[in-house]
């Protein structure tokens, strides 16, 4: 199967990863990265061994490159996914989608017009942990599943993060940080969502920074930095999902547990790829920790474009596709939305669930 040739936009601290991993995937041949400081293009070039290093329309405008892989901070990225769709190329997103659900249905319906895919992070869903409870849950193993809870719960980022400002502008806080994790996690496992409520607070109107970089900083709080609330899924399983920047003290609550008629199911971090996965079924005093499958149990990401692009050589469907970043944007600001409006949301779009991967791959393959 031939390669599709990629270029990575934006080379901050999150391109590492997928520059290291696209190199390992068979089908990817990364051949450019672009940023808007070319000196930073050029450093992550040299150390990943990338042939070229472009601005953003030189990179669009290689007709050789089918697939971008965009990196940048997510006050651009719709603008940046349109730019790509507009010279043809396939785009694949970190994560969110967009900051608005206006942008994400632009995006969309140009990829569309365009006749290219659109494809977002998180693709932590492929990894071997979620894909363990997937296969659980769709094995009956829990019966039929009822309720879940998941909780991402922490102080926030300007302890550690460089440059931690986008955090608490637009765009940002804990909903839209970490919230694509556990609900991209949950519709995985439990499918669509139809109904929202939510309310949301901060705890400070200004956060200081304490990182290294900027010690020392103001930064104001300009979106909630705790968002609480309860999803009814289209099967009618009901979630309880907290994010929350403003928990200073730390919590020992699970990132996710998914509740069926014959027992529960401990998920583990839906950022990460791996386990532990618990399982405890009904009259049994203790939990029990599941061999996972075989697969993708490191930091993957960079799995996502790949799987994009297999799709693009056989026609098949992709995982981490756009209707399910868009599924999640909108549940995100479902949150808001309820809470400000004090009511429920019902959903407008919805998603097909993505496929399990199949199991016994050999490493870096998806088909």
């Amino acid at each position: 199967m031939d390669k599709v040739k990629v270029g990575i936009i934006g080379c901050g601290k999150i391109s590492s990863i997928y520059m290291e991993n696209c190199q390992k995937f068979e089908i990817l041949d990364l051949v450019a990265c672009a940023d808007l400081d070319l000196v930073r293009a050029q450093e992550q070039a040299d150390k990943y061994n990338i042939p070229n290093v472009y601005t953003t329309e030189q990179l669009l405008n290689n007709p050789e490159i089918e697939i971008v892989i965009n990196l940048t901070i997510p006050a651009v990225h719709a603008e940046v996914c349109l730019k790509a769709i507009e010279a043809g190329k396939h785009v694949y997103v970190e994560k969110p989608l967009a900051v608005t659900r206006e942008e994400g249905r632009k995006v969309l319906s140009a990829a569309r017009e365009k006749g290219v895919l659109v494809g977002s992070a998180p693709e932590t869903f492929f990894g071997a942990g979620i894909q363990t409870v997937l296969k659980l849950i769709d094995e009956g193993v829990i019966g039929e599943p009822v309720a879940a809870t998941s909780f991402m719960l922490g102080r926030g980022h300007e302890h550690w993060h460089p440059d931690p400002e986008f955090y608490y502008a637009a765009g940002g806080g804990p909903m839209f940080d970490m919230g694509p994790y556990y609900l991209t996690a949950l519709v995985q496992l439990l499918g669509p969502i139809h109904t929202v409520s939510g309310m949301t607070g901060k705890a400070l109107e200004e956060r200081t920074i304490t990182s290294e970089k900027k010690f020392g900083n103001k930064i104001p709080v300009q979106i909630p930095t705790h968002v609480a609330g309860t999803l009814r899924f289209e099967n009618g399983a009901i979630a309880t999902l907290i994010t929350s920047f403003d928990i200073f003290g730390g919590s020992n609550l699970p990132h996710i547990e998914i509740y069926g008629t014959l027992g529960t199911i401990q998920v583990p971090d839906p950022n990460n790829f791996g386990g532990p996965v618990k399982l405890r079924l009904m009259g049994e005093n203790e939990w029990t920790e599941q061999p996972l499958l075989s697969g993708y149990d490191q930091n993957t990401r960079g799995i996502g474009p790949a799987d994009m692009a297999y799709a693009i050589r056989t026609g098949r469907g992709h995982r981490a596709s756009g209707e399910l970043a868009y599924h999640v944007l909108e549940a995100m600001w479902a949150f808001h939305d309820s809470s400000d409006a004090h009511s429920f949301y019902e959903m407008e779009s919805t998603c097909t669930r993505p496929a399990a991967l199949p199991i016994g791959l050999a490493p870096y393959t998806l088909d």
